[in-house]
């Protein structure tokens, strides 16, 4: 049995943590979690995200098997992104990450406050 070690530089968690740790990843991962979206439903929901930052995103989801892209023969044609069961799993992982940053943000734009003060001096 293979041992996974993501504080060894050359093991492939390390990359997997960068990806499900991204900022964009985890904002994907949220609005996928009411169902399927199309590409310019996810931007409209991800504000801030570049279309170039979110094709990426999605690009590198699907290729570690955590969100499918369906095409739909319309014109034109219509794509969908949707989580893989693997995505589904992140699902609550990382809602707490997104619940905790919220509730700790009052006291955190408190201290960058009082650093930057101290610092200021």
């Amino acid at each position: 049995m293979v041992e996974w070690n993501p504080y060894d530089r050359n093991c492939p968690t390390r990359k997997l943590l960068d990806r499900i740790g991204d900022r964009w990843t985890v904002l994907v991962v949220g609005a996928l979690s009411d169902g399927p979206l199309r590409f310019s439903e996810l931007a409209a929901r991800i504000d801030g995200v570049s279309q170039k930052m979110l094709t990426q995103t999605l690009r590198g989801l699907e290729r570690d098997g955590l969100v499918t892209r369906t095409v739909t023969a319309a014109v034109p044609a219509r794509v969908d992104y949707e989580l893989t069961d693997a995505g589904r799993t992140l699902q609550d992982p990382l809602k707490a990450l997104e619940d905790w940053a919220k509730a700790h943000m009052g006291p955190i734009l408190e201290s960058r406050d009082r650093f930057a003060a101290e610092v200021a001096r």
